[in-house]
């Protein structure tokens, strides 16, 4: 049970056009992240605008985005992230069930390909250690321009930010829809 309550619909008939919004975005559901930020509506309305940035405004494909989400989601422990993304994302985006079962232990997984590897162990230095040894981060510059290792950097840094509100206020799951 979360420790703050969640916005239901229609309690907040002044919050409607941004529900809409999100709504609309959100494969027609207000999710329990969204029901719990509208108690403070601004926050509300810039994480949704940061989030939609950072997942569909990118040049990162979406593949590599569920990746990393998916991993930041195990390294965390936060079931959530997990469970909003697969299969209902990871699948449509081209990750397998079992490319994302092993994202829990990756480094033995033959699944993974040398960027995806990169990829990833640049997401668990930012999300285990904070501190990225040179040794982690110089790789990604044989797969990735400067704007892509911008682009990555701020989707594992956004997730990270998601992990922690997630956790420290026990947002639960989605329930199927």
């Amino acid at each position: 049970m979360a420790r703050v309550s969640l916005i239901e619909e229609d309690a907040h008939p002044e919050l409607a056009d941004l529900m809409a919004r999100i709504r609309g975005a959100r494969r027609g559901r207000l999710i329990n992240i969204y029901k719990l930020l509208l108690h403070s509506p601004a926050l509300a309305e810039s994480w949704f605008a940061h989030n939609n940035a950072v997942r569909w405004k990118t040049e990162l494909d979406g593949r590599l985005r569920e990746l990393v989400i998916i991993r930041i989601g195990f390294i965390t422990g936060v079931d959530y992230i997990v469970r909003q993304h697969v299969p209902a994302l990871a699948i449509p985006e081209g990750l397998t069930l079992d490319e994302c079962e092993a994202l829990k232990e990756w480094r033995p997984s033959s699944l993974f390909g040398e960027r995806d590897r990169v990829v990833l162990a640049y997401a668990d230095a930012m999300t285990s250690e904070v501190q990225v040894p040179d040794s982690v981060y110089a790789p990604l510059k044989g797969f990735f321009n400067q704007r892509g290792i911008v682009e990555l950097t701020v989707l594992i840094g956004t997730y990270n930010m998601h992990a922690r509100v997630l956790q420290a206020l026990e947002i639960d799951p989605q329930t199927p829809a």
